[in-house]
């Protein structure tokens, strides 16, 4: 890839992530009036009385959470009495008033427990005097853990964190889909799928999410710890019988689903539990917000350039061929507009694990590409593509995503590393260092899911 495609292709991602840093969105959308604290969207406008409250407390989790919280330390100063977020380690920051519990991800560790274990003692000693500030942000289900603990009558189930890292580890395995893995999460929780708002009531509950999930829906996002929940346990089953998986599943577990679609446990709250008329849910912070960005740096550069979704989904090495589909038919019929084109798409896709290697979603997708470009590397010149995660790390790797172009796949040839084999033992990772085409950013603090930047120069690029 020549040294300008790259070039653009990170200035556009760096802008995307940018416009979505949590810090600066807080301070933008929150301030202070007098007495009054003032919170406004791209669609709300909420004005709260503070003198109405005894205590103002901070509870959260997600990636985004320590420097959501910091900006929430800076505009309430010493009204803000207490407070403490689940945050993935390395994504912490100093913080005065609010403490930050390190915690796996995307599997549970001791960590997520000790946080759910601090968040519901704080959530516990809220009162209709308290008001509670969640702050929301992708990464939250495995960060903030909750096993739940069912006594009624003879039943008496005690999940523990093994069962819960048992059940995620396979779900992420046989490419279950985020809404589908959270609404597992939620039915096994003693705080996701709303039951942080029961927890809560009759406390004032306003949560500040940060989307990390496609569509937005506000019950998928860190699995809804303040939501109500559109989903139920028969639901939850119905995806554990879709996926063949109810084998890998612990006992107690099997036995927790089946117990709720009996009826033997309360499901979690729906819309019409009265636990919501004290709980405001904000979105201040989405994919789509990113996907601007991106358009608006882009067209800075020069390009002609085309928003596509912020809603893709579905298995990452079969989207790339879509990605390879559209450059072929810009550079043969400049169907989308005239080159210099960019092509800019957002959402996040799921990955079925067949084989041992190392990598993330994105960089399956973009060694997918290459793959791709490699079985017909036809139209394919000026052609250059990132795909990235908005967080910094893609799945279990220090690279937030990978660089694809017919360049990087001459220089594989050069070193005879194929592909298709590559792809076939989920090994992206290894693939792409070895071309140094891993893109790697650090740590951002912020996530909103992934973003594909795609290239299409007006002539050929000199690779």
């Amino acid at each position: 890839m020549n040294q300008e495609n790259r070039t653009h292709l990170t200035e556009i991602l760096d802008a995307a992530i940018r416009r979505v840093d949590p810090y600066r969105m807080l301070h933008e959308r929150l301030q202070l009036d007098g007495e009054q604290l003032v919170i406004r969207t791209d669609t709300e406008h909420e004005r709260i009385d503070l003198t109405r409250f005894e205590r103002v407390v901070v509870l959260g989790a997600g990636k985004a959470g320590a420097k959501m919280a910091l900006a929430v330390e800076e505009i309430l100063g010493k009204r803000l009495n207490a407070g403490v977020i689940a945050v993935k380690p390395g994504h912490g920051i100093e913080l005065q008033t609010v403490r930050a519990i390190d915690a796996g991800h995307p599997v549970p560790d001791h960590g997520s427990i000790a946080a759910g274990r601090a968040v519901a003692e704080l959530a516990d000693g809220a009162d209709e005097r308290t008001l509670c500030l969640v702050l929301i942000s992708g990464g939250g289900s495995a960060l903030l853990t909750a096993p739940l603990e069912v006594s009624s009558g003879e039943m008496q189930i005690s999940l523990t964190l093994n069962d819960l890292q048992q059940t995620t580890s396979a779900l992420l395995e046989c490419g279950a889909t985020i809404h589908e893995v959270n609404c597992i999460r939620k039915h096994l929780s003693a705080l996701k799928g709303g039951r942080l708002a029961e927890k809560l009531a009759p406390a004032t509950t306003v949560s500040l999410i940060l989307s990390d999930v496609v569509g937005d829906d506000l019950d998928a996002i860190a699995s809804g710890l303040t939501a109500p929940d559109s989903t139920s346990y028969p639901d939850a089953m119905s995806i554990i019988d879709r996926y063949g998986i109810e084998a890998a599943l612990p006992p107690p577990v099997r036995e927790v689903l089946r117990a709720g679609i009996a009826g033997a446990i309360a499901d979690t709250p729906s819309a019409d539990s009265p636990v919501f008329g004290h709980v405001r849910n904000l979105l201040v912070g989405t994919n789509h917000a990113a996907l601007m960005a991106a358009g608006e740096a882009a067209q800075r550069l020069g390009y002609h350039t085309v928003l596509l979704t912020s809603q893709l989904t579905g298995e990452a090495r079969e989207l790339a061929k879509v990605f390879v589909g559209i450059a072929r038919d810009l550079n043969r019929f400049d169907l989308l507009g005239p080159r210099p084109c960019c092509v800019i798409g957002g959402g996040e896709t799921t990955v079925t694990i067949r084989g041992s290697g190392l990598g993330g979603r994105n960089q399956e997708l973009a060694l997918s590409f290459v793959n791709e470009l490699d079985r017909s590397g036809r139209d394919a010149d000026g052609v250059a593509f990132l795909s990235a995660s908005t967080d910094g790390n893609d799945g279990p790797t220090d690279a937030t995503g990978a660089f694809a172009s017919l360049g990087i796949l001459e220089a594989a040839r050069r070193r005879k590393l194929s592909p298709a084999e590559y792809l076939a033992n989920n090994d992206a990772y290894h693939f792409f260092d070895e071309l140094h085409a891993l893109h790697k950013i650090g740590t951002t603090g912020t996530n909103v899911c992934d973003l594909q930047i795609l290239l299409v120069q007006r002539e050929t690029a000199d690779e």
